[in-house]
């Protein structure tokens, strides 16, 4: 088998822009010379166009699954782009997608688009994933809590631009963690991706509250992070934007920062004081990393019962879900009978309460 890194810089290099092109070009299997990620048999009798969008965070997983179902049945067109989960979302309730890519369950408002479209949709979870905060790799900052990330990314912090000045507000935190002196350079997800709404969801706001509390923040204000940093829909993007200056921070999915050179994977502790776990498979895997999230695919139940390559291609990813997920560095579910229990029975709607 070819190591992960590889198979993922292989399957993101055959990704178009589902919306600009189209659909991508056939690929005849005779021109795939890359091991299968799996064992999984695709149907070829089936023929069509599949357009996926969504997060750039499951994205490479759906590549992966892209690449090996085209290399056994060119007669598909499948197009793969990772725009963000909520511009995903928007393609996916105005029907111009079969599948929408997320790194976060579907929003009330979300689902109330797909309702008003009419698109009933399949929630399928296919994977856990842990968002990284990073850091330049000669960073001297041992750990943070989320008292400090909410010092130095959250809605207070509007402002800050030097580590140091974050200080007396993990201070009120309760955190004790001493800040370099350096420049802050905040690279990150903007408002668009799953990810930065899954890292508010998990640190931000468990924090914010308190603050909502303590009267020091009115309760709108901590659904976001600070406003003023740069903002990419890109992780690759950001992976370089924070490895390039010494004072650099931010976040993206760890399957993306585990693949980078010149990072740290900053270890994490939920509360100032505690044990700091740095993500890797296995802390994510067994909930000691407490930032981790779940991913999960969409598909539009209508267009899987009218495309033959659709459910095909679905029965595909389920077939194979755990080698998929682990060939594109992310971690498997423990147990993904629901999932598959989930579309066999083409149940729809969303399972997140």
């Amino acid at each position: 088998m070819i190591s992960k890194k590889l198979r993922l810089a292989m399957a993101t290099s055959v990704v178009v822009p589902a919306l600009a092109l189209g659909a991508c070009a056939k690929k005849d299997s005779s021109a795939n010379n890359a091991d299968p990620a799996t064992k999984a048999k695709a149907d070829t009798s089936v023929s069509g166009k599949i357009v996926v969008s969504g997060s750039s965070t499951v994205e490479p997983i759906t590549a992966l699954v892209r690449e090996d179902f085209i290399a056994q049945n060119g007669n598909v067109d499948i197009s793969v782009d990772g725009p963000g989960t909520g511009d995903g979302f928007k393609l996916f309730c105005n029907g111009e997608t079969d599948i929408s890519d997320a790194s976060r369950p579907i929003k009330d408002e979300e689902a109330q688009a797909c309702v008003d479209t009419g698109v009933e949709f399949i929630e399928l979870k296919i994977g856990i994933d842990g968002i990284s905060v990073i850091a330049p790799e000669a960073s001297p900052v041992k750990c943070l809590s989320f008292a400090d990330l909410y010092a130095l990314v959250g809605p207070e912090s509007e402002g800050f631009t030097k580590w140091t000045d974050a200080e007396p507000l993990a201070k009120q935190l309760g955190s004790n963690t001493s800040f370099p002196d350096a420049n802050l350079v905040i690279t990150a997800p903007g408002t668009e991706s799953g990810t930065y709404d899954s890292f508010v969801e998990l640190v931000i706001e468990s924090v914010g509250k308190t603050r909502v509390k303590d009267g020091k923040i009115a309760e709108d204000k901590i659904g976001a992070t600070r406003a003023d940093y740069s903002a990419s829909p890109d992780d690759n993007s950001i992976i370089e934007g924070v490895a390039s200056d010494p004072g650099g921070l931010g976040w993206v999915g760890f399957a993306f920062a585990d693949q980078a050179e010149g990072l740290k994977l900053m270890p994490i502790t939920k509360d100032p004081g505690g044990t700091c776990v740095e993500p890797s498979s296995a802390t994510i895997q067994d909930g000691s990393y407490p930032i981790s999230r779940s991913l999960y695919i969409y598909v539009n139940k209508a267009k899987a019962e009218q495309n033959k390559a659709l459910a095909a291609f679905i029965d595909f990813y389920l077939d194979g879900l755990d080698g998929f997920v682990e060939a594109a560095d992310y971690i498997p579910l423990e147990d993904s009978s629901t999932t598959k229990s989930l579309w066999t029975a083409r149940t729809v709607g969303t399972q997140q309460g």
